[in-house]
Formats: structure tokens, sequence, C-alpha cells
């Protein structure tokens, strides 16, 4: 079994920075993609950020309403990945979730695992 525990998040002024963390832990082989998403109350669950992994050359993507504000980055020896957000807006107030796409087994396939979540709330 595979968990991911986040950290981070909290309230925060607008215009001010939260660092949000995620760490895998459990049995498995390895771990391909990681990424973060969030789910503002009354919409949908959207992808904010994400990383591939080392196999797939590590590339990023962001949700166009976050780049050049938020920053992911990930420790493949450490199994984490964080999400640096910068210059936060109300709009981005929503509950943020990582997720891992994790190999069990070399002989297994492709397993998806969600962190519980933790509250991002940007307000004066």
């Amino acid at each position: 079994q595979v968990q991911l525990v986040e950290s981070g998040g909290g309230l925060v002024q607008p215009g001010g920075s939260l660092r949000l963390s995620c760490a895998a832990s459990g049995s498995f082989f390895s771990i391909n993609f990681m990424g973060w998403y969030r789910q503002a109350t009354g919409k949908e669950r959207e992808l904010v950020a994400g990383v591939a992994g080392v196999t797939s050359g590590g590339s990023t993507n962001y949700a166009d309403s976050v780049k050049g504000r938020f920053t992911i980055s990930r420790d493949n020896a450490k199994n984490t990945v964080s999400l640096q957000m910068n210059s936060l807006k109300p709009e981005d107030t929503a509950v943020y979730y990582c997720r891992a796409k994790v190999i069990l087994t070399p002989m297994a396939g492709l397993y998806d695992y969600w962190g519980q979540g933790t509250q991002v709330t940007v307000s004066s």
C-alpha cells in the first residue's frame, strides 16, 4: 500500500506565499507522475501542476491560471513533491490534493493514489 501525506497549506493574505509538500511512503517499485490538484467549493477538481518521472524526462506542466506564480519540484530520492505558491489570489482558495501514479512492482501496472487534501485559503 502507498500513502501520500501532505503538509503545508493554511490561511494567507492575497499576494502572499505558501509551500505545500507531499511525501509518498510504503512499498513500491517507482513513482511515475506526481502532481497537485485542487478543488474549490462547487467546482470540479483540476490539475494545478504536475511533474513526470525520470524515465519521462521529468517534464512539468501547469494550469494556465498558475503559470509564473507556482513552481512544482520533485525529489526522487525522497519520493516527495512540493508546490511553491507565490502571489496568491483569492481564486486560488481550494482544497489541494497530491496525486501519484505508482508502479508497485516491475510486473504490475500503474496505480493511482491521492492524498487526503489540505486547505488553502487566500483572504484578507
